[in-house]
């Protein structure tokens, strides 16, 4: 924690130990709740828009009215940034059903809680993108519900340690035989030149995945959203992963065996380039803003 961090909690920026929840938020007691993490870019959130989306689609989904607009959760996103002079860096967004007497049921009559804290971070170091990192395969036991950015992660949190105990960077989901995603990424393979990932069938939609494949495809790379099995994945010529924080990387092991020539790929390189183009384009962007005394979105 930095010193002096502040927090946004329900349209109140307060100092970080003063934010407080109550014990029966339906966000401690059943996960029931959505969030979303947003790079900052030069003091703006990168792709604001499109975690907008994702996390109005996540309150419908759950069925959880939002008693703000829009431009609400975006103002406060920018205010949290400001609260605590994030140029570059991360803020974590979430909303829950609320405080109500501890209930299956949906209670009536209970506003949301939204909290919001934003930190530094300037992502991965240079000799982890160049050099790729090893994954480990891991049978996917998520819930029915994965299109859907829920604060239930669980089972995310053991696939990831599992992996990390053996000495992996991620853990790669496999579902009835078929790679789904990482436990907090989404992920590509590439076979003969060709670029293939899950489709958005039980999986997040990630914003880095959405763009990436815009990137490449605008590239007139091909790229097909089905499902590729185990076997398929193991044998591809290139691995890589996507995610807000780490954006692209590529996989050079998996489950131990070297991935391809044992380096980050051709077509991993691109994705790379084509997001570190975009970042640093909206990074520009967000400074020129600034100074110039403009609000940014």
């Amino acid at each position: 924690m930095q010193s002096g961090e502040r927090v946004y909690l329900n349209g109140e920026i307060v100092p970080y130990a003063e934010a407080k929840i109550s014990v029966e938020d339906r966000g401690f007691n059943f996960a029931d709740g959505i969030y979303e993490v947003v790079r900052v870019a030069g003091g703006a959130p990168f792709r604001a828009a499109d975690h907008l989306d994702r996390f109005e689609n996540g309150a419908r989904a759950l069925e959880i009215e939002l008693p703000f607009t829009r431009e609400q959760v975006s103002d406060a996103i920018l205010e949290t940034i400001r609260a605590n002079d994030i140029d570059e860096g991360t803020v974590y967004v979430q909303l829950t059903r609320g405080a109500a007497r501890r209930a299956h049921a949906f209670p009536e009559g209970v506003r949301p809680t939204l909290v919001m804290l934003a930190r530094p971070y300037s992502g991965l170091a240079a000799a982890v993108r160049e050099s790729g990192v090893g994954v480990a395969t891991l049978p996917d036991l998520r819930w029915g519900y994965c299109e859907v950015k829920t604060i239930g992660l669980l089972p995310n949190v053991m696939a990831y340690q599992r992996s990390h105990d053996e000495g992996s960077y991620e853990a790669i989901m496999i579902r009835d035989g078929v790679v789904t995603e990482g436990s907090h990424t989404s992920a590509f393979c590439v076979r003969r030149e060709k670029v293939f990932t899950h489709p958005i069938d039980n999986i997040l939609p990630g914003i880095t995945r959405k763009h990436v494949i815009a990137s490449l495809r605008a590239q007139g790379i091909e790229v097909e959203e089905t499902a590729v099995t185990m076997e398929e994945f193991r044998a591809a010529d290139e691995i890589f992963i996507t995610g807000t924080t780490l954006t692209v990387l590529g996989v050079v092991r998996i489950d131990g065996e070297p991935v391809g020539s044992g380096k980050p790929g051709k077509l991993t390189q691109l994705a790379m380039q084509l997001y570190d183009r975009d970042y640093d384009a909206a990074r520009a962007e967000a400074q020129k803003r600034r100074q110039l005394g403009q609000v940014s979105d």
